[in-house]
């Protein structure tokens, strides 16, 4: 090897990516990873989903009232919605690794905050914090860490970084009733020492130049969505209308609605917890291998499949089906949709986050609709779970329906060249 050779060798080492090798994920990439996996599972996970199990034991130990509960679980979604919209302008003005670093250090103090009932809007102000955490780290965590990860990997790494939420799902469902035992106060004591832990050990592994990608909105080149990128929003605020009802439902429907009990129901939200910790990293997977397009419209259809599955069978094996599948798309779908955006928006990483932060804000805009508007739907039919878990399904056929839609006229305004 000449000199002239071995320094062009340094300094395309030099000069590589992290992640760069499209046959296997670097050391760096992963510490990446893992720290956006704490991060999800902080913000997204513990904030939002250790809540549930809780309500029970804030009602019984009259803390509040079964109504004052309820507007307090709202209370994280709006929040969750004010981040989605405010994240790009907290990466713009102070970075977008340190705006992660603070929100991960504002849920841990949300849950300290909250182990003692000084009044309802005391309570109210927390619980919409933790929300605003939420949102701004699912736009921003996998902003920084997706391009230092080759495009081949790209699934799989998403993946691992949401798969925190399925964490969340997990522990709310089997850490929190442990906590339980100890006190309410010390629940919440428990939840915030879990999440001082994680914060502490992701704290050095974000990538060290995210503030540098954190570009101000102001220097960005105008840019039209195409007609792609615009039908995926759509798509992906039916997704959060179509895992609404299985979400939210699914513990009373078993418990109340089938008569099971609540021990019952508690098992199937278990199991969707499960699912929703594998889901991330299969599709993530599928999408690598696949392509994002056609991994997408594979989730949309098997997502109405599960969703309906209740309204033709409520024998267990079906509701264990259902929990499991449409519990791994609840946090499944992410990185679906995130590498779908870096297809259709392939050159630009400013365009891609921003493209993320408002299908971000379209999944809590249609989530927050949805949840009030089955509220209501549930009161005015009686009590009638399977018309929501139709509503359901009927909104993932659509956005499949979008997608097949586009792919059609893509075709037929496709013409062959003359011969």
């Amino acid at each position: 090897m000449t000199n002239a050779d071995t320094k062009q060798h340094i300094e395309t080492r030099l000069h590589a990516q992290p992640g760069s090798d499209s046959g296997s994920i670097s050391q760096r990439t992963w510490r990446y990873a893992v720290a956006g996996l704490s991060a999800s599972l902080v913000g997204l996970g513990l904030a939002r989903f250790s809540y549930t199990p809780l309500i029970p034991a804030l009602i019984a130990a009259k803390w509040f009232s079964a109504s004052d509960v309820v507007y307090l679980g709202a209370a994280n979604l709006a929040g969750y919605l004010a981040g989605a919209l405010a994240a790009r302008a907290a990466a713009s003005r102070i970075g977008a690794v340190p705006a992660l670093r603070a929100m991960m250090l504002l849920a841990t103090l949300s849950f300290f905050a909250s182990s003692a009932p000084v009044s309802f809007s005391w309570f109210f102000a927390w619980r919409f914090l933790s929300g605003l955490t939420g949102g701004i780290i699912m736009v921003l965590a996998a902003s920084v860490i997706l391009p230092h990860t080759s495009p081949a990997r790209r699934g799989i790494v998403g993946g691992v970084i949401f798969a925190g939420v399925g964490l969340g799902v997990a522990a709310s469902g089997t850490l929190v009733p442990l906590l339980l035992q100890q006190g309410l106060k010390q629940s919440w004591y428990g939840l915030g020492a879990l999440s001082a832990v994680l914060t502490l050990a992701s704290w050095w592994n974000w990538p060290a130049d995210a503030k540098g990608h954190a570009t101000p909105s102001h220097q960005t080149k105008p840019h039209r969505a195409s007609p792609a990128a615009r039908a995926l929003l759509v798509q992906y605020g039916l997704n959060a209308v179509a895992l609404v009802p299985p979400m939210v439902f699914i513990v009373d429907f078993v418990a109340r609605g089938l008569g099971q009990g609540i021990a019952a129901g508690s098992h199937y939200w278990v199991l969707y917890g499960l699912g929703a910790i594998v889901g991330p990293l299969v599709t993530g997977h599928l999408g690598d291998r696949s392509g994002f397009g056609p991994a997408l419209r594979a989730a949309f259809l098997i997502e109405a499949v599960a969703v309906l599955l209740p309204t033709v069978s409520t024998a267990p094996v079906s509701l264990i089906v259902s929990s499991v599948v449409v519990g791994g798309f609840t946090p499944g779908i992410v990185p679906l949709v995130l590498g779908r955006i870096h297809e259709l928006v392939p050159h630009s990483a400013e365009q891609q986050r921003a493209t993320w932060s408002h299908a971000t804000t379209s999944f809590a805009l249609f989530q927050a609709a949805a949840a009030y508007g089955f509220s209501w739907i549930y009161a005015q039919t009686g009590g009638d779970y399977l018309v929501l878990f139709g509503l359901g399904g009927a909104a993932a056929v659509l956005a499949l329906a979008i997608d097949l839609g586009l792919a059609l006229n893509k075709r037929k305004a496709w013409k062959p060249p003359a011969a």
